[in-house]
């Protein structure tokens, strides 16, 4: 079983956040993949599937970003994965909008959801699917007012065409190539 931890804040207060991109891109996953996201489970909003071949798990912590760890722990060991069957999706400031890159392992880079995942489960050791949302353009603009603003209607319209390009990362992703 492979566990997609898809990061975001729970509410309509944050639902086209910048932050919140896990989400986003988890509502689109499960449309893709028929995957029903109703479970209340783990602390989490969660829907079972397959992708390919494969029995997967799309958990979308509703703990906040910031303690998105206990919920993926929850999960992970009610399961009975490692840290190689967890795939984080998460927005990124180091990337351009738009841009999005595989990775394993590696720090936090003051992600706080990562940084709680990375506390709970006691390694770093796990695939992250980083979503490029870029640094502010404003340089009056802190980071933590950047991430929780929201994705312009022509952003969200962006990442919907991105989509067949991260469905075809995840699927290498979580078959291994």
């Amino acid at each position: 079983m492979k566990v997609i931890a898809c990061l975001g804040n729970p509410g309509k207060k944050y639902r086209r956040n910048r932050h919140n991109i896990g989400f986003i891109i988890a509502g689109l996953l499960s449309e893709i993949y028929n995957i029903t996201l109703s479970e209340n489970k783990f602390s989490s909003v969660m829907g079972r599937g397959r992708i390919g071949v494969t029995d997967t798990l799309i958990l979308l912590p509703q703990t906040y970003m910031n303690n998105s760890g206990t919920a993926v722990q929850k999960a992970m060991d009610f399961y009975k994965t490692g840290p190689g069957d967890l795939i984080v999706i998460h927005d990124e400031i180091e990337l351009p909008f738009g841009e999005f890159r595989k990775k394993f392992g590696g720090g936090h880079k003051g992600q706080n959801g990562l940084r709680s995942i990375i506390q709970h489960t006691g390694t770093s050791d796990f695939h992250r699917l980083r979503f490029g949302v870029g640094r502010p353009e404003n340089p009056h603009m802190s980071v933590a007012d950047h991430v929780l603003s929201d994705f312009t209607s022509g952003e969200l319209e962006k990442v919907t065409e991105l989509l067949p390009g991260v469905k075809d990362l995840l699927e290498s992703m979580i078959s291994g190539s």
